[in-house]
């Protein structure tokens, strides 16, 4: 199965964090799925650190994503274009670019946004 992490899922992944879980887990450690991290969620990370809401080490943050076997995702030109369709159900632009990217790669969205629910996209609760 191909999996699309939410920003969060990411977060909460990379710390441990007992958010996560244990069905989104077991998803994310199973090889057998393609867990994928938006260079979408990596740009949100960085804008989050950069005016204080988060601490994050961006250079850390990749080199555990790869060293986890998890693949990171261009924003391609079928992205886009899906993303211009989209309804604008809620006002994160970076949800609605991941949503459309989850779309565009066949790949089930795991998030504990209740937002996502709106969206024609197939979705996992990654609270689980």
């Amino acid at each position: 199965m191909k999996l699309l992490l939410d920003t969060h899922a990411v977060l909460w992944w990379l710390s441990d964090d007992a958010r996560l879980g244990p069905s989104a887990r077991e998803m994310i450690a199973d090889p057998g799925n393609d867990v994928l991290v938006s260079a979408a969620s990596l740009w949100e990370i960085v804008v989050k650190q950069r005016v204080g809401k988060l601490q994050a080490d961006i250079g850390e943050i990749c080199q555990a994503i790869t060293a986890q076997g998890m693949s990171v995702l261009a924003i391609g030109a079928a992205h886009l274009t899906t993303l211009s369709v989209l309804p604008a159900h809620h006002r994160d632009p970076f949800d609605h670019l991941l949503i459309a990217q989850a779309i565009c790669e066949g790949a089930v969205f795991l998030s504990a946004d209740a937002n996502v629910a709106a969206y024609p996209v197939r979705v996992m609760s990654c609270a689980v």
